[in-house]
């Protein structure tokens, strides 16, 4: 509903223009969300202390968090150029009014307009990608969603430390302003090119595939209305285990940079190539995540990728010692994180179809802010204590209870 018709003969060719656009979308909301560049100039050039130097992103994560309910009910209504299209605008106009920090020099006004405002385009454009890409591939929904999805951890890889080159020659607020504009450039070529597919849509078969799109029981047939899907208590521990796990990736999204500056004594330069090897696995690590999935099981490449999460944050004080160590510890936090945005809206969809998906998905999604206020309190640790140790810890505990829940959710998702 309210995308165009594609000829009959030209959907099968052209359906990885869609992947393209979700890639496009997800790019810029990974632009948006990486903010560690900004957190040590912050605190350096403009006296803030690191939790207010933070509370941008966690602002807008939750503002993110809580507009893709009413985003992801809009896509499935209006279909999701419209709404990727606003979430375009939005973009502009929120760089835009956060580039006048010069004039209103407060973090207060950081979180208005680039927590709030670019929280509500990230939340309108990103919840348009997982429920497209999943019903243009129903034969590969693992690899296809993830795939769409893979800007998002492949943008810090170029702009983190493009980021710092940028606040050296033009500083923070002429930083936003330029970045605005790509965002609003890329953004809405996205959107142009993501559309829902005709209605009654199955892909091509392939002679003689045995390949599975999902390895639980539930099939895009079962569309749960997100009133029922409400009532579930998959919702529930779908919902606590992505705060739980998404806490521990927005904690080192915030942190890694810092503790490289801080901790190890490292350049600034040197310090963002953290962030860019955790964004470089979260954005390759997804269409791999997605693949795996495909065909050893959702739940399973979950609940692995995760205990290696936990283990990494309980012991990364003590072991990321040395600028090498830095380096690996980052790679293996950012498969961590490629997973949970990976998988999430797979097994959604897997258990509760494909109709509702936006708004489904989107309801989970909200879990997203409760899970920054993880990274919050890890900056706010870091104030109190002076130090990372407590931070990377809790980071790892949450993701212990992320993963319990899902051990505790992997048989109901088989057997409902």
């Amino acid at each position: 509903m309210g995308d165009i018709k594609i000829e009959n003969g030209q959907i099968g060719k052209r359906r990885w223009t869609i992947l393209l656009g979700g890639f496009f979308l997800s790019l810029v909301g990974g632009m948006s969300y990486a903010w560690g560049s900004f957190v040590v100039p912050l605190i350096n050039n403009w006296g803030w202390t690191a939790a207010e130097a933070t509370l941008p992103l966690t602002v807008l994560i939750v503002v993110f968090a809580i507009t893709m309910i009413p985003a992801g009910w809009l896509q499935d209504r209006i279909g999701p150029r419209k709404v990727a299209a606003a979430g375009s605008v939005l973009f502009l106009v929120g760089y835009s009014l956060a580039a006048l920090l010069r004039f209103f020099p407060s973090y207060t006004w950081l979180v208005l307009t680039y927590g709030g405002v670019v929280g509500i385009a990230c939340g309108l454009t990103y919840a348009c990608i997982a429920p497209t890409a999943r019903k243009w591939y129903a034969d590969r929904p693992g690899f296809a969603v993830s795939t769409a999805v893979m800007g998002f951890g492949l943008a810090a890889v170029v702009f983190a430390p493009l980021k710092k080159l940028m606040i050296n020659a033009w500083g923070v607020d002429g930083t936003l302003f330029l970045l605005g504009i790509f965002v609003f450039v890329v953004s809405v070529t996205g959107s142009w090119l993501i559309r829902n597919p005709p209605q009654n849509w199955s892909p091509p078969q392939k002679t003689g595939s045995s390949h599975k799109a999902s390895t639980l029981k539930h099939t895009s047939s079962n569309d749960i209305p997100p009133g029922k899907f409400l009532q579930t208590s998959v919702f529930y521990g779908l919902w606590l285990a992505l705060a739980a796990v998404i806490g521990g990736g927005l904690t080192a999204i915030g942190l890694l940079t810092p503790f490289g500056e801080l901790q190890l004594k490292l350049s600034p330069t040197e310090a963002a190539l953290a962030i860019s090897f955790f964004s470089m696995a979260n954005g390759i690590g997804r269409p791999l995540a997605g693949w795996l999935a495909d065909r050893v099981g959702t739940i399973l490449v979950m609940l692995i990728v995760y205990t290696i999460q936990a283990a990494v944050f309980l012991v990364m004080p003590w072991v990321a010692t040395s600028y090498l160590l830095l380096l690996v510890c980052s790679l293996l936090l950012g498969i961590g994180y490629a997973v949970t945005f990976a998988l999430f809206p797979v097994v959604v969809a897997s258990g509760f179809g494909t109709k509702y998906l936006g708004i489904n998905y989107g309801l989970v999604f909200s879990a997203f802010g409760l899970g920054s206020i993880t990274g919050f309190v890890g900056s706010k640790l870091l104030d109190i204590t002076g130090s990372f140790t407590p931070a990377f810890p809790l980071a790892g505990l949450t993701t212990l209870i992320g993963f319990f829940i899902l051990i505790v959710l992997r048989k109901k998702l088989q057997t409902n």
